[in-house]
């Protein structure tokens, strides 16, 4: 189940549940869509996949137990900004090649 992180981990630009300015990568690194669109250029620093929008978990029980109440957003901030240069050098290589061919 997505943990639906609280932050940007750059920018620490709060996200919450509901936003639909939050983008993840296959292993849940969250970004702001800013920083992963500007700032890292759809390059996922840590993995080097591409970003997605963040679903949206239901706050209310429209069937199952499946919703916020029940699985709460996480308040665990994993603030780790982004190294800019280190990034650019790491991500010139694979930054043309579409997230799905990389």
């Amino acid at each position: 189940m997505l943990e639906l992180r609280p932050t940007c981990e750059h920018c620490d630009t709060a996200l919450p549940p509901d936003t639909l300015d939050a983008r993840i990568c296959s292993y849940e690194c969250t970004f702001c869509t800013n920083c992963a669109e500007n700032v890292l250029g759809n390059v996922c620093p840590n993995c080097g996949g591409g970003f997605v929008p963040r679903p949206i978990r239901p706050s209310q029980n429209w069937k199952g137990d499946n919703f916020l109440g029940k699985n709460p957003a996480s308040t665990i901030v994993k603030h780790r900004p982004v190294d800019i240069a280190a990034h650019a050098v790491f991500s010139v290589a694979i930054k043309a090649i579409p997230p799905e061919k990389r």
